[in-house]
C-alpha cells in the first residue's frame, strides 16, 4: 500500500512538473511573440518615418514652385504676370529657299539665327503663297508670315516676365516632353509624401485620432466649398 502511495505522489509531482514546465513555455512563447510584434512595429514605424522625411526633402521644392505658382495662376494680374512685351521685325529669305518643297528646318534656323528667335516650332504651315512659322516656350512666342512669291517675311514676338513663365511652367505649357514627365513625377511624390505621412500618423497614439479628424474636416471643407460656392 505504501509503494502505491508512493507512485501516486510521484505521479502528480511529475504531472505538477509537466503543467509548470507547459506553462512556462507558453510563456516565453507569448513572450516572443510580444518581442517580434513590437521589433515589427518599430521597424514600420521607423520605415514610415524615414520615407515622410525623404520624399518631403526630395519634393520640397517642386511642392513650394507649384504652391507659389498656384497663388500667381489664381492672381494673373499679381506681379505683372499678365503683362505682355510685344516686338514686331521684318526682313527677306531667299526666293530659292521658298520655291518646292521647303525644309522646315532650314526656314526655322534661319528665322531664329536672324532674329534670335526662341523655342520649338509648334507650327509649320505651307500653301501655295505663304508659309507660317509658329515658335513657341513658356511665355513667349513667336509668329511668322512668309510671303512665298516675294520672301518678305514678318515677325511678331510676344514674350512676358518671370512670373508668366513660372505660370506656362506649372500648367506644363510649350514645355516639352522631360517637363512634362517632371510635373508627373512631382505629383507622384507629392502623393506618397502624404500617404507616408498619413501613415506615420497611427503610430502616434495621442494624435491619432485628432490627426484623422482634422484629415475630415479639411475634405468636408474642400467639398463645402465646391458645392456650395462654386458657380
Amino acid at each position: 500500500m505504501e509503494r502505491e502511495g508512493d507512485d501516486s505522489e510521484r505521479a502528480a509531482e511529475t504531472a505538477r512538473r509537466n503543467a509548470d514546465m507547459e506553462l512556462i513555455s507558453n510563456t516565453l512563447d507569448a513572450s516572443a511573440t510580444r518581442r517580434g510584434r513590437s521589433a515589427w512595429y518599430r521597424k514600420s514605424a521607423a520605415a514610415f518615418r524615414w520615407f515622410h522625411i525623404y520624399l518631403s526633402m526630395l519634393s520640397f521644392t517642386a511642392l513650394m514652385f507649384f504652391a507659389l505658382t498656384g497663388i500667381t495662376l489664381n492672381h494673373p494680374t499679381w506681379m505683372g504676370a499678365s503683362e505682355q512685351i510685344i516686338r514686331d521685325e521684318f526682313g527677306t529669305l531667299p526666293l530659292a529657299m521658298l520655291q518646292g518643297d521647303l525644309s522646315e528646318l532650314e526656314v526655322a534656323e534661319t528665322l531664329r539665327e536672324s532674329h534670335g528667335l526662341k523655342g520649338r516650332v509648334k507650327e509649320f504651315e505651307v500653301d501655295e503663297f505663304e508659309c507660317m512659322v509658329v515658335f513657341k516656350s513658356p511665355g513667349y512666342a513667336a509668329d511668322v508670315i512668309v510671303d512665298r512669291e516675294t520672301g518678305s517675311y514678318s515677325v511678331t514676338e510676344t514674350s512676358a516676365n518671370a512670373v508668366s513663365i513660372m505660370n506656362d511652367l506649372h500648367k506644363g505649357r510649350d514645355s516639352g516632353a522631360a517637363w512634362s514627365w517632371l510635373i508627373d513625377v512631382s505629383a507622384g511624390l507629392m502623393m506618397l509624401m502624404s500617404i507616408s505621412g498619413f501613415g506615420l500618423l497611427f503610430y502616434l497614439k495621442k494624435r491619432r485620432v485628432t490627426g484623422v479628424l482634422t484629415a475630415v474636416a479639411g475634405t468636408i471643407a474642400m467639398i463645402v466649398v465646391w458645392v456650395w460656392w462654386v458657380p
